[in-house]
């Protein structure tokens, strides 16, 4: 009986500069781009250890050009272990590491091996009876779909076709080199090792097409476990697909409803509970937690107005679970209890909210805002790769925000 197993990663992105963290935490920035490095050596100690036949990235090795040469020399470092354990290695190039992005480049083992960019190409491992089919992208941007020119399938091999694509769309993802199942399958092959989608989905299974998701996540919208495929072949078939999770730090979030709460400390009780019961098995991983509380409260003053002590208290009993739970973000969406508002002025009664909520959405007060905010961002460095707005909300939010304030601060809330 034929037995063997292969791994599946893709989007690595290594020397991804978490710019975006950067500008609130540097330290902590500085933890999550060696997280990135750390779980690709993780993943290779697991290649080693599962003794798997060959070893395939789906694109995106890079997260763009190189800075300096250290991050090639740390890909070098990690895929000669493989070389040495007599693991063969199958690149391709994605839209981070494309040939128009990656322009440098340091000589890698012999066992490693690269698709063609300019057409489809394939690689045979006869003893095994396995053929590989792929092309890697020129240019960042690939708008064709190069599934349909991929070759063939070798007879009497396990064919696998090796491709970094959105398919129909995934959003957030940019439409790259787009197809659809049925193109795929129509090429005839074993099993479609797909990159490019930062989530873990198998797409179809007959034959298998999956998208492992990236190695280590990011930003906020890339949460949850993260890792590669562990697959297991047998007299020509897929026998399992197994998930190996390998990510060294995490993106988590958090929703508290506070409608409950009376009192602040009762807020914080409430807040301690969820976050012990989302984040207890962390295990000393590093974990950047975005916490949103929601619900209509008669805290929503109290809240809004003391954001700076909620914030260290939240940070503090994100401490008392996890020494590694770092609070990314409070994000306040508590709606007010709807009651009549009003403020005295003289003998006249003035409702604020009606007031305010146009001001808020005046052309004027947002171009200045605008304005502000752009002046701002010049400051600071490039929110590359953090997927969010630069301030961590929009021009629209920031001035909700402030006027709600202005009315808690006022007495109408």
């Amino acid at each position: 009986m034929s037995r063997f197993r292969f791994i599946h990663a893709a989007d690595l992105h290594l020397g991804s500069p978490f710019d975006g963290l950067a500008i609130k935490d540097r330290v902590i920035a500085e933890r999550f781009a060696a997280a990135t490095r750390d779980a690709f050596s993780e993943l290779v100690r697991r290649a080693i250890e599962e003794e798997v036949a060959f070893f395939i990235v789906a694109g995106d090795v890079y997260d763009g050009e190189w800075r300096d040469n250290s991050i090639g020399l740390f890909f070098n470092r990690e895929v000669a272990r493989l070389d040495r354990a007599g693991i063969p290695v199958f690149l391709l190039k994605g839209n981070h590491d494309a040939d128009s992005v990656v322009t440098k480049s340091i000589t890698l083992p012999t066992a490693v091996s690269q698709f063609d960019t300019r057409r489809p190409s394939s690689f045979s491992l006869d003893g095994l009876k396995v053929s590989l089919h792929g092309q890697g992208f020129a240019e960042r941007a690939a708008s064709d779909n190069l599934a349909r020119a991929y070759p063939a399938p070798v007879p009497g091999h396990f064919n696998i076709g090796v491709l970094h694509t959105s398919l129909t769309g995934r959003p957030p993802h940019a439409n790259y080199a787009p197809c659809s199942v049925d193109d795929l399958r129509a090429r005839g092959y074993d099993y479609w090792a797909l990159g490019h989608v930062h989530h873990h989905e198998i797409v179809a299974s007959d034959p298998p097409i999956v998208f492992p998701g990236n190695l280590q996540g990011r930003n906020i919208r890339e949460s949850g476990e993260k890792g590669a495929i562990l697959i297991s072949v047998e007299d020509g078939r897929v026998a399992s697909i197994d998930r190996l999770v390998v990510d060294q730090a995490r993106w988590q979030q958090v929703r508290v409803d506070i409608s409950q709460a009376e009192t602040m400390p009762a807020l914080l009780r409430l807040v301690e509970d969820a976050l012990a019961s989302s984040c207890g098995d962390v295990a000393g991983r590093l974990t950047a937690l975005r916490v949103t509380l929601t619900g209509a409260s008669v805290l929503r003053p109290q809240v809004l107005m003391g954001r700076a002590e909620l914030v260290d208290e939240i940070q503090a009993a994100c401490h008392r679970i996890d020494p590694d739970i770092w609070l990314e973000k409070l994000d306040l969406r508590v709606g007010p209890i709807e009651r009549p508002v009003a403020v005295d002025e003289g003998d006249a009664r003035v409702d604020l909210q009606p007031l305010l909520a146009e001001l808020v959405h005046d052309p004027a007060l947002v171009d200045a805002a605008e304005a502000a905010l752009r002046d701002i961002l010049a400051k600071l460095p490039a929110a590359s790769g953090s997927g969010e707005a630069p301030l961590g909300a929009t021009v629209d939010e920031l001035l909700a925000e402030a006027r709600d304030v202005l009315l808690a601060r006022s007495g109408s809330d």
